[in-house]
């Protein structure tokens, strides 16, 4: 029997804040033990790294996802004959990117990065990427399943591993004084291995789950697979990689423009000390509480490509309305309290004011960055590949262009504009591209005239509070300091969902409430038992 989707989004959503938790406080040890440059040489490599990684993983573990979910409801045979292919395609493409990270790594850290250091990095972490691509595609295969916990379980022990050896590794390289470039090495080596353990741990919870899901049949050959994983590959893969590559281009840029903006300032180590602090210290933070939404996304996609290929609309647009809702709450929240806690947040964490500026500016900007990344989810999952691909190519031909007009004359606060109006842009085509194809009318109080009411009034009391915790926030010990960051923060938001709870909230969560009440009571029901179990296989 399948796990309900209430205790579903619970498991991953619990053990995604654990995962984030446990993964922001490895990056602040690596921002205190790096320094401002190392740090920034590191968001440089990842920005190569990222590339290899959307090319071994991108397309087919959206394509797990979704032809899993497909054949999955046809059969069994079908089903275990499309996932053989998709773990040949996923395979091939892990192995592909392997050899070509391998091979061009010197060239990329000497003529794209600027900076041979990150050589080493960029060929140590290519031994993770077939890795990778298996739990791709593996993962693909337990979210149709409805299987919260061998993901789940799986990014546990990657975590475990990969901060266990990081951190020994890297105390004994700050101990026998390595370089930049020798830390950044321990660290993507570091993130290899725990890949590795990761894909072995998977593969044996398949091993378990296929005598469940197959029954011991044999594969057969599916309808038309190559066609149907070609035609979600390609503009998955295709827009994913080519946007992925002009993000590294954009990547490249920042410093290379910082450094024209910062000649009589220090020149390339102020400017890479800059791309540190944002990249690797402040956008993470804003990027940490997505954590609550993104299991939402990953769990809605199956929900939403059912309702779409049955043609069930009204389903559909429930679903939608919902997931842009409670995002609009959950990110406008998650804004005013960078707003207002952004600053002392970063002093405590970084000892970095100009990190806390960052969070403070683009606070605001969150409602927008969280939306799209969840209509981004939802496109996929209704096959509207194309249309990403399009979006995110524009979007990232305009950064490159802001990159290139605003930085050498403004800095930093250029780039910050430039991530403001990227937000602006990719949130508004996508999102109107949804509401075209699912028939959904526009409902801008819901979605974020109502949660921007609450977070103004929060923001408010949250200034407020500020005032009074004052003395605690600004000569007390980090004990004291992070008790005031954390009564400031709750009692936004109490104050918060106290607004926004008669403004619709409550209402959401009394429907999902009966929603997996009324699944129970069928689950319950002697006519449901006799072939739950068969529908729950299939």
């Amino acid at each position: 029997m399948r796990q309900s989707y209430l205790k579903n989004a619970a498991l991953m959503t619990g053990a995604d804040v654990l995962l984030r938790l446990a993964g922001m406080g490895l990056r602040i040890w690596l921002a205190n033990a790096l320094g401002g440059e190392g740090m920034g040489l590191y968001q440089l490599v990842l920005a190569v790294y990222s590339l290899f990684v959307t090319l071994a993983t991108a397309g087919v573990s959206v394509a797990a996802a979704r032809l899993m979910a497909e054949e999955l409801s046809r059969g069994r045979a079908e089903a275990r004959g499309m996932l053989a292919r998709l773990l040949a395609a996923g395979l091939g493409l892990g192995a592909f990117a392997m050899v070509a990270q391998f091979g061009l790594a010197g060239l990329a850290a000497a003529w794209w990065l600027g900076d041979a250091r990150a050589a080493g990095a960029l060929r140590a972490a290519a031994f993770g990427m077939p890795w990778m691509a298996v739990s791709a595609v593996l993962r693909g295969f337990f979210i149709a399943r409805r299987r919260g916990e061998p993901n789940v379980l799986s990014q546990l022990v990657e975590q475990t591993v990969r901060i266990g050896v990081v951190y020994v590794v890297l105390e004994q390289g700050i101990l026998r004084g390595w370089d930049h470039g020798r830390k950044c090495t321990a660290v993507l080596a570091a993130t290899a291995l725990s890949e590795a353990v990761s894909a072995c741990m998977m593969l044996l919870f398949y091993h378990r789950e296929a005598r469940r899901c197959f029954a011991g049949e044999k594969a057969r050959r599916p309808r038309d697979p190559a066609r149907r994983l070609w035609d979600i590959l390609w503009p998955v893969e295709g827009g994913r990689c080519l946007a992925s590559a002009l993000h590294t281009a954009e990547n490249m840029l920042v410093p290379a423009c910082l450094t024209v903006c910062l000649l009589d300032a220090g020149g390339r180590s102020a400017a890479v000390a800059q791309y540190g602090s944002l990249k690797g210290m402040a956008l993470p933070l804003l990027t940490f509480p997505f954590g609550l939404l993104g299991s939402l996304s990953v769990l809605l996609m199956p929900e939403i490509t059912q309702a779409h290929i049955r043609g069930e609309r009204a389903r559909l647009g429930c679903l939608l309305d919902r997931m842009l809702r409670l995002t609009g709450y959950f990110s406008a929240l998650a804004g005013a309290l960078f707003w207002v806690w952004g600053e002392p947040l970063a002093l405590l964490l970084y000892h970095s004011q100009e990190a806390g500026f960052y969070l403070r500016v683009l606070g605001p900007a969150m409602p927008l960055m969280y939306l799209e990344s969840m209509v981004d989810g939802a496109m996929k999952g209704m096959g509207e590949q194309k249309a990403v691909f399009r979006y995110s190519l524009w979007d990232a031909v305009l950064r490159i262009a802001g990159v290139l007009l605003f930085l050498p004359r403004w800095g930093m606060k250029g780039f910050l504009w430039v991530i403001l109006l990227s937000s602006a842009y990719t949130c508004q085509m996508n999102t109107a591209r949804l509401l075209h194809v699912s028939g959904l009318k526009p409902r801008l109080w819901r979605w974020l005239g109502a949660p921007a009411l609450a977070a103004l009034v929060s923001a408010g009391a949250g200034e407020g509070l500020r005032t009074l915790l004052a003395g605690w926030l600004g000569s007390g010990s980090t004990p004291t300091r992070l008790a005031a960051l954390c009564a400031g923060g709750f009692g936004m938001a109490a104050v918060c969902l106290a607004v926004q709870w008669p403004l619709g909230l409550g209402e959401e969560v009394r429907a999902i409430l009966r929603t997996e009440k009324s699944r129970r009571e069928r689950q319950k029901s002697p006519e449901n038992r006799n072939c739950s179990g068969h529908r729950g296989e299939n």
